[in-house]
């Protein structure tokens, strides 16, 4: 009986579900399937054996991991990067958002929008070439400052200890205007009476932002940030890549950058699989560990 109803309300809804079917069909294609290649994480992949003919070789890959001498270092760098980009670049939209909130000027807040969203869609490429032009010893525009007021010239990339800087601050340049956007949903949505209330009680703005706006994306902000947490390991490759060289590389290699040179270039894919399974099985657990805490702590959460 159960059955025959879910039967007829999907028929009666046909139109949904044929919209929800090839997002669907893509997560099981590119998704799902392709997690049977994950046992070559524990075996000798060979190309011409195939994955189900190589070798089985249990948990040698995991081992050559935890006993290389980079693994911390490579620990080190991608854990300090996260929680650098999580620090910096997560209150900042946040800050934005309610600023650009308050702005009544139609003209003025759309222009400030349009500024700050732009950088987002500027490709990492040149995102990293406007960068190393910029930081460029000799002829970057920041050199040429540093000359002007009399300082001596700084080779930005090639210094170890301000690539972390580097990287994470460009990045909340680029990313801070397109991550407010879902702040600025969330706000456009309050109800207009709080804020008449408010007025009414004499409240400033900045109470206002206090026991109105913030109150109101604390949902919002916990969601995004137990996804942010469970990605902590995940950091980003192709713009670290591109701006690693051998000067920097104490402070730059991070497992993403590490993965590909070893396992990918090196064609040891067995070796790369155990590594990615690794940071996968380390978000997982933050994401759901974070998830947990959130729910017992704030009543809000993914799950």
């Amino acid at each position: 009986m159960r059955m025959a109803q879910t039967w007829s309300k999907m028929k009666r809804s046909w139109e949904l579900y044929l919209l929800v079917l090839l997002p669907v069909l893509y997560l099981i294609i590119f998704k799902y399937i392709p997690m049977f290649g994950v046992i070559i994480a524990f075996k000798d992949f060979n190309v011409i054996k195939g994955i189900l003919g190589s070798p089985w070789v249990g948990f040698k890959h995991f081992d050559n991991l935890f006993s290389s001498p980079n693994f911390p270092i490579l620990i080190k760098n991608t854990l300090i990067i996260s929680f650098y980009s999580l620090l910096a670049g997560f209150p900042i939209p946040i800050l934005l958002a309610l600023a650009l909130n308050e702005i009544r000027t139609g003209f003025f807040k759309r222009s400030v929008q349009m500024i700050t969203y732009a950088p987002h869609f500027i490709s990492t490429v040149i995102m990293v070439s406007i960068i190393i032009l910029m930081l460029s010893p000799h002829v970057g525009v920041i050199d040429r400052v540093l000359s002007f007021l009399g300082w001596e010239s700084i080779n930005f990339m090639g210094e170890p200890k301000l690539f972390k800087s580097i990287y994470v601050w460009s990045g909340v340049w680029q990313e801070m205007g397109y991550a407010s956007i879902i702040y600025i949903a969330a706000l456009a949505s309050v109800d207009p009476s709080l804020y008449e209330a408010a007025r009414m009680d004499g409240a400033s703005r900045f109470k206002k932002i206090i026991h109105i706006d913030l109150p109101s994306l604390l949902p919002i902000t916990i969601t995004l940030l137990i996804l942010s947490l469970g990605n902590v390991m995940a950091v980003g490759f192709e713009k670290i890549f591109l701006m690693q060289n051998s000067l920097n590389l104490s402070t730059s290699e991070v497992i993403s950058t590490y993965v590909y040179k070893v396992g990918l270039l090196g064609a040891n894919f067995s070796f790369s699989s155990a590594v990615g399974l690794f940071n996968s099985v380390i978000n997982l657990i933050l994401l759901v560990g974070v998830n947990a805490v959130a729910r017992r702590v704030s009543q809000n959460s993914l799950w």
